[in-house]
């Protein structure tokens, strides 16, 4: 399937109308974001183009293993590579199975692979020889889709952030309702008050995304570099509306995020938010220069103290009390998923070693 939108910076892009799968090989030239809709279907991003796979693992398994040790060299080993030819895109737990994806580069090749881990730590190749799927191509009359930094299930829609090569002119979010007839896209262009850089925004490139449905309705949360974070209410748009971003916190400048998610413990819901210092070098008076943030998931709820009022964290100082603390057992997380109701799944760096943990959510 192929769609032609005038897209810029940052696209969000829905399933389009009812579209019969294929069978075969998508031949994915690139893989450059992953992450999982409804019943274990898988979602992949990479250049200009989404793919969607029917796993068929929707089989739920207990997750036994503790740790994995070396987990770059087990997962580059099961290529017939070693560490240092590999890049680790993405690591994603398949809800359906509880299962976990991870999106790695040959750096060799330049190739993508996604390997499985089971709970027993089973690593295994997922194969993309003979799958039933469905593909997107991500096009723009004056620019060129490049990459897919993010990509996320909202609402019964595939929700990508990408890259274009117009030198972030404009942000735009393209919904398309599955269920229409017509198949129609909704053009949305985004507003976004970036806390850190203290102004109104419309190109900076979505680095992560997190979905967010409330009484029926989808949102999407997502962050950029200097990691404000911020709210995006989608199903009330109409074509060619400017959505207003709701930035309701800004965790300091100098940050990347590189993924988040919520979860619920002792009935409050959180946020766990993990970034990455930009120039790699601790800071803070933080062991690592990889450290994550639970965030009081209320802030999303905010209506007053959003865009120019949202709360900082600056540094290492918190000025937002206990609404933001840092996650201590979490720093030198490299990629992070929920694994389930209690623990989160991640690889995590610890003196130039890297392990594969199941971490108890803060």
């Amino acid at each position: 399937m192929k769609r032609s939108h005038s897209l810029a910076c940052v696209v969000l892009l829905g399933l389009a109308s009812f579209v019969q799968a294929d069978q075969g090989n998508p031949k994915i030239t690139a893989i450059e974001a992953i992450s999982f809709g409804p019943n274990g279907l898988l979602l992949i991003g990479g250049g200009a183009r989404v793919v969607s796979v029917e796993t068929g693992d929707t089989k739920a398994t207990a997750w036994t293993k503790a740790e994995i040790a070396n987990i770059d060299q087990a997962l580059a080993g099961k290529l017939g590579l070693t560490a240092t030819d590999i890049e680790i895109r993405k690591l994603v737990v398949n809800p359906a199975s509880g299962k976990a994806y991870v999106a790695l580069q040959s750096l060799k090749t330049k190739t993508g692979v996604i390997l499985t881990i089971d709970g027993a730590g089973t690593i295994a190749e997922f194969p993309l020889d003979d799958v039933k799927y469905t593909s997107y191509t991500l096009e723009t009359p004056k620019a060129a889709i490049t990459k897919v930094t993010d990509i996320a299930w909202a609402g019964g829609k595939i929700v990508a952030a990408t890259q274009a090569t117009d030198k972030f002119a404009a942000s735009r979010v393209f919904t398309i309702n599955p269920a229409a007839k017509d198949g129609s896209p909704t053009q949305i262009s985004t507003k976004t008050f970036h806390v850190g850089h203290n102004k109104w925004e419309t190109h900076a490139p979505l680095r992560v995304l997190m979905p967010i449905v409330e009484s029926g309705k989808a949102s999407v949360v997502g962050s950029f570099t200097c990691t404000p974070i911020v709210r995006y209410d989608l199903d009330d748009a109409k074509n060619d509306d400017q959505v207003t971003g709701k930035s309701v916190l800004e965790l300091g400048t100098g940050n990347t995020p590189r993924s988040m998610f919520t979860y619920e413990r002792d009935g409050k819901k959180f946020i766990l938010v993990s970034v990455g210092r930009n120039n790699k070098q601790p800071a803070f008076g933080f062991p690592s220069a990889y450290w994550v943030a639970r965030v009081d998931a209320d802030l999303l709820k905010e209506t007053t103290n959003i865009n120019e009022k949202a709360p900082w964290r600056v540094g290492g100082k918190n000025l937002v009390g206990d609404r933001v603390e840092v996650a201590k057992d979490y720093f030198g997380v490299q990629q992070m998923d929920k694994l389930d109701a209690t623990r989160a799944l991640a690889i995590i760096e610890t003196k130039g070693e890297f392990s594969l943990k199941a971490l108890q959510l803060p």
